[in-house]
C-alpha cells in the first residue's frame, strides 16, 4: 500500500518542467491573494515537496520546484507566481547570500500538525485563527479542556488558544451577558466538564489545563494565542496558589490577598501586572492597552520590527509582510502596555505613541510562544453577535498574514551555511 501510495504522488507531481521553478512573491501589488499564498505553501509541503521561504525578498515570497500540479492548484486558488528558471532562481539565492543583503533562505520540510484550543460549537469566524485557516484551507484540529488533560498536546507541533479566559471567570462578561442563555450553557458545559475531570471548580481546571499547555510549550511545542487568550493565560499561570475569583463564578469568594499572592515567575510575558477582580468589569488586569487607544480608527497603527534576516531569523521570520505598518485592530486584550512585559520578551510590534507593544514572542523551555494583541485584523471594533469577516474582501491582509507566519514558523530549518 505504502508502495502505491507513493508511486500516486510520483505520478501526481511527475509532470514538470525540468529545470523550471515556481517563485509565489509576496510583495505588494504583486501578489492577487497573500492569505491563500499560504495555503499553497502548506499544501506543497504536505506532498512532501521542500518550499524555501525568501525572508524579506519580495515581501517573503516563497520558492518551490516546478509541477504542473501545483501551478493547477495554483490557479484554482487565484494566487499570483512566477514561472523562473533554476539559474534565475539560483541567481536570486545568491544575491540574498550577500552578507551585506538583509534577506536569508530558510528550508520549510514539513507541514506541521495544527491543533485549535476551541470550545465545541465554535463556528471558524468566531476566531480569526480558524477564520483565516478555514480561508486558506489549511487543516486543524479542534482540542479542548478533556484533550488538554488527557495528554494528547504533545502531538501537534504547534497550537492556538482560542479568546479563552483561562481565569475561570467566563470572559468577564458577567455584567453584560449574565442572562444571555448562549452564557448559562457556556457555564453550565464548563462546570460538567470540570466535574467530570475531577476538579471542584472550573478555575481550578482553567488552571490545569494552562499548566499543560505551558508544559506542552517547555517540550519543544509552538504556542500562539490572541486577544483575552494572551493576558489571561499569563494570570492564570500566575495565580495558581490563589483564588482570584468571585462566588458568581466558583461559588466562594476570591482571597482577600489575591494580589500579593501572584507568582510572576510562572508567567511567560508579563510581570507586576495588577489584576481586576471586579465582575462587573470587562476587564482581567492593566495589562490590556484598549483604554489607551482614544484615537480615530484610521490613526491606530502599529509598526513591526525590522530584524536582521541573517542574525534574528525566528523574528524576521514572523515579521514577513508587505508592509511594515500594520492597520490597529481592538478587542477584549488589544495589546499590552510595555511596562508590564518581562524584559527577555521580543516585542516584534509597536504602537510608539501609544508606549503599548501588539505582537509578542519569546522562548519557554525547548519551545516558543507569540502573543498578538486584538481580536481580528479586519474588523476594528467585534462585538459579540457581529457578523463573520468575509476575508474574500480582504485577501492580502497584513494583519491576517502575522497569523499565518506562526503557523508556518515550525516547518522553517535554516539553509546550512555555504563553504
Amino acid at each position: 500500500m505504502a508502495r502505491l501510495i507513493g508511486i500516486m504522488c510520483f505520478l501526481m507531481f511527475s509532470n514538470s518542467f525540468f529545470g523550471a521553478k515556481i517563485l509565489i512573491p509576496m510583495d505588494a501589488g504583486n501578489q492577487n491573494n497573500h492569505i491563500k499564498a499560504y495555503g499553497i505553501a502548506y499544501w506543497v509541503l504536505q506532498n512532501d515537496i521542500e518550499v524555501e521561504w525568501l525572508l524579506n525578498y519580495r515581501g517573503g515570497s516563497f520558492l518551490m520546484d516546478h509541477y504542473n500540479t501545483i501551478e493547477e492548484e495554483l490557479i484554482i486558488r487565484g494566487v499570483s507566481f512566477e514561472k523562473i528558471a533554476n539559474v534565475q532562481a539560483q541567481a536570486i539565492k545568491d544575491g540574498i547570500s550577500d552578507p551585506e543583503v538583509n534577506q536569508e533562505v530558510v528550508a520549510l520540510h514539513k507541514a506541521p500538525k495544527i491543533a485549535v484550543y476551541s470550545p465545541d460549537g465554535k463556528q471558524p469566524w468566531d476566531d480569526a485563527v480558524t477564520l483565516v485557516l478555514t480561508y486558506a484551507e489549511i487543516p486543524y484540529d479542534v482540542v479542548y479542556d478533556s484533550a488538554v488533560i488527557s495528554g494528547t498536546l504533545p502531538e501537534y507541533d504547534w497550537l492556538h488558544l482560542h479568546h479563552e479566559d483561562f481565569t475561570g471567570q467566563y470572559g468577564k462578561f458577567y455584567r453584560s451577558y449574565r442572562n444571555a442563555p448562549w452564557y448559562k450553557q457556556q457555564q453550565a458545559e464548563a462546570e460538567s466538564t470540570a466535574t467530570k475531570l475531577g476538579f471542584s471548580k472550573v478555575s481550578e481546571m482553567k488552571r490545569a489545563v494552562a499548566i499543560n499547555i505551558r508544559n506542552y510549550t517547555a517540550g519543544g511545542g509552538f504556542l500562539f494565542t490572541m486577544c483575552s487568550g494572551t493576558d489571561s493565560y499569563d494570570i492564570a499561570l500566575a495565580s495558581q496558589n490563589t483564588d482570584i475569583c468571585d462566588y458568581m463564578f466558583d461559588g466562594d469568594p476570591p482571597s482577600p490577598n489575591a494580589q500579593n499572592e501572584l507568582n510572576f515567575d510562572e508567567t511567560f510575558a508579563f510581570k507586576d501586572f495588577r489584576i481586576r477582580m471586579n465582575p462587573m468589569e470587562y476587564e482581567f488586569s492593566d495589562i490590556d492597552g484598549t483604554m489607551a487607544h482614544r484615537i480615530p480608527e484610521q490613526n491606530d497603527k502599529f509598526t513591526l520590527f525590522d530584524f536582521s534576516a541573517k542574525w534574528d531569523i525566528v523574528p524576521t521570520m514572523l515579521c514577513q509582510n508587505h508592509t511594515t505598518i500594520v492597520d490597529g485592530f481592538m478587542g477584549q486584550t488589544t495589546d499590552f502596555h510595555k511596562k508590564y512585559i518581562k524584559s527577555n520578551v521580543l516585542i516584534m510590534g509597536e504602537n510608539k505613541s501609544l508606549g503599548t507593544a501588539k505582537y509578542i514572542h519569546g522562548e519557554f523551555g525547548k519551545g516558543q510562544w507569540t502573543f498578538y494583541g486584538g481580536h481580528d485584523p479586519e474588523d476594528y471594533r467585534h462585538y459579540v453577535g457581529d457578523p463573520p469577516t468575509d476575508l474574500n474582501l480582504f485577501p492580502n491582509s497584513a494583519g491576517y498574514r502575522l497569523i499565518l507566519n506562526n503557523i508556518l514558523f515550525p516547518a522553517a530549518k535554516k539553509q546550512p551555511q555555504k563553504t
